[in-house]
């Protein structure tokens, strides 16, 4: 999920979160401060007023933390900042209850996180709990309504749960995605496609678009309980050079999947 957001939940405080490592930062409305988020490869500011607060160019959670910190004057939004990377790390290394139980804890200490944890919503579709994974992901699209993967992983929740003709009827419409992968990815999963074209179509194009193209296309077929062909193309996800070069959450995602359905390269 490398789409920047930028998201204001009210008059009195805006928040501003990257989602490959989304640590949303609430943010006074009144601070004077510029972000700098790494979003696929290069830096983009956010200005609000007029100081700017450089990030270095390799932003990671520990820089986001810092600047939490310093908003916030530490005490629980810092805890629950920690939280929600220590949830990070754990799904990253396939602990997802651990990952969940982190990210619960975050809440906790700061319920204004709860309507941004996206990250909380694959984990429980990972624990098989889809009514909460899809209350979750539309809390989240409500905050922000341009969301391609998280309107898709709503749609993945519910098709477990009433499977995915009525789970289509109830799609949740977002906003034009700027990725031409996840534009297709999206309209498949809204209007039923074929997956396989999707693979085909970004096969030879940019590393991360083959990556997510076979990923969704093998999220799609799961949905439609093909086993088979989930699996085969969510294998050669997890083991495209985009996956295995990458820091992406979701490149950690496709390698939990295979993990636990218990799938393996033969």
């Amino acid at each position: 999920m490398e789409q920047l957001k930028f998201v204001l939940p009210s008059s009195s405080s805006s928040s501003c979160y990257y989602s490959a490592m989304a640590v949303p930062l609430v943010i006074p409305a009144s601070s004077t401060l510029a972000f700098y988020c790494k979003t696929r490869g290069r830096l983009r500011p956010f200005g609000i007023t007029q100081s700017r607060l450089a990030i270095p160019q390799r932003t990671d959670l520990l820089s986001v933390s810092a600047i939490w910190d310093a908003l916030t004057g530490g005490g629980a939004a810092r805890e629950a900042s920690m939280a929600i990377r220590q949830g990070m790390q754990l799904f990253r290394q396939g602990d997802v209850q651990g990952s969940l139980d982190a990210f619960d804890k975050a809440i906790e200490l700061d319920p204004r996180q709860k309507a941004y944890l996206w990250q909380r919503g694959l984990s429980l579709y990972y624990l098989s709990r889809f009514e909460e994974g899809a209350k979750q992901f539309r809390l989240d699209v409500a905050k922000n309504p341009n969301d391609t993967e998280e309107s898709i992983w709503c749609f993945l929740c519910e098709a477990q749960l009433c499977g995915p003709d009525e789970a289509r009827r109830c799609f949740l419409e977002v906003a034009r995605d700027p990725r031409p992968v996840m534009r297709e990815a999206y309209t498949m999963f809204k209007d039923g496609g074929d997956p396989d074209k999707l693979v085909s179509t970004f096969l030879y194009g940019k590393e991360n678009e083959y990556f997510y193209a076979a990923l969704y296309a093998g999220l799609y077929y799961e949905s439609q309980n093909d086993s088979k062909s989930a699996k085969n193309l969510i294998l050669a996800a997890s083991q495209s050079p985009y996956a295995l070069r990458s820091d992406d959450y979701m490149a950690s995602l496709s390698k939990v999947h295979c993990n636990y359905r218990d799938w393996h390269l033969s």
